[in-house]
């Protein structure tokens, strides 16, 4: 079975938040800092469906989300941000993370987005070789640790070409 992109809409409120718990739940700590703020995530995009419809979208296999991702607008077209990006632990290591987050960028890009931001944690070295896998470039590690357990925050991007041919 192949997989599907789906609105968030489409599900029910919470299902944001257990995807991050799951997605997260290699590193218990991820959900004892994080918790509240994934609620928070989830109650913003249930409460306005309109944006959550515009920047994020679920990943679906046979009828169950196995993943989202999402990303904030609201500096387009010079650029957009990343978000959360998670997948369900039972279908890690498959391919669906970095078809998810190819969908994504593909989406991004459509909405006239002139550069691509994302930022992830030291520790979560799949999500780097996602990143790297859907063309994002590295720039930078940061100077300072989100925490002792996440490590460095790393930050990639990727600048879109515009198509535009030299006079």
């Amino acid at each position: 079975m192949d997989i599907e992109f789906k609105k968030i809409t489409e599900f029910s409120r919470g299902t944001l938040a257990a995807l991050l718990k799951d997605g997260y739940s290699f590193e218990p700590k991820f959900e004892c800092n994080w918790r509240d703020q994934w609620q928070e995530f989830d109650n913003f995009f249930y409460d306005n469906p309109h944006i959550a419809d515009f920047s994020g979208f679920m990943t679906v296999l046979e009828g169950k989300p196995i993943g989202f991702v999402s990303w904030n607008p609201t500096n387009l077209p010079d650029s957009a941000e990343i978000g959360h990006n998670c997948i369900l632990t039972k279908y890690k290591g498959k391919g669906y993370g970095k078809r998810q987050m190819r969908e994504a960028v593909q989406r991004i890009i459509a909405q006239g987005a002139k550069k691509i931001v994302v930022w992830t944690n030291e520790v979560c070295v799949p999500a780097q070789r996602t990143y790297e896998s859907a063309g994002f470039q590295f720039v930078k590690k940061s100077e300072e640790t989100l925490s002792k357990y996440a490590g460095q925050r790393i930050h990639y991007e990727i600048i879109v070409n515009s198509g535009l041919q030299g006079c």
